[in-house]
């Protein structure tokens, strides 16, 4: 078991070596693109604008694949969290302390590699896609593409496993 925490904890570290690597590279490319643009891009219309254009360029499956894998793994962990007798997910990290961290430290576990992943994913898309990465915005779009459809799918699942074990 130790072996297997140690090799996943490596791959974690090798993927976020990799994330910062490409984000680093890209930095040179989106400081100049905000300098003759007049802004940061996340915060500019044309992010808003360039959405649609993702979703029908390179790597539009990651927008099915990456939230199908966080709903799976938010179901997995919401019948566990109904077998240990905690609340629901979200009601949990707002409204209870006592469950807040555990429940977080979990989630920054289980979904470590995903995020990564999902950063990395996006950063080459954009490159692709608009001819320049902006760190930026791959730091939003992959975790959102993760981040809410497992909190959803691990509160939602919890309330469905409790109510069938009544």
């Amino acid at each position: 078991m130790r072996e297997a925490t140690t090799r996943s904890l490596r791959v974690t570290w090798v993927l976020a070596g990799c994330t910062l690597a490409v984000l680093v590279a890209a930095a040179p490319g989106a400081l100049r693109d905000a300098w003759e643009r007049g802004g940061i891009y996340l915060f500019s219309w044309e992010f808003l604008e360039d959405l649609p254009r993702r979703l029908t360029g390179p790597g539009r499956f990651r927008f099915v694949l990456q939230p199908l894998v966080a709903i799976l793994l938010g179901v997995r962990a919401g019948h566990g969290d109904a077998r240990a007798g905690r609340p629901p997910y979200i009601l949990a990290v707002i409204a209870h302390a006592q469950h807040r961290r555990q429940m977080l430290a979990e989630t920054a576990r289980g979904l470590a590699n995903i995020v990564l992943f999902g950063i990395l994913l996006d950063a080459v898309a954009q490159w692709l896609i608009l001819g320049v990465a902006h760190p930026g915005a791959a730091l939003v779009v992959g975790p959102v593409l993760i981040g809410l459809p497992y909190a959803f799918a691990r509160a939602v699942s919890n309330r469905i496993s409790r109510l069938r074990g009544r």
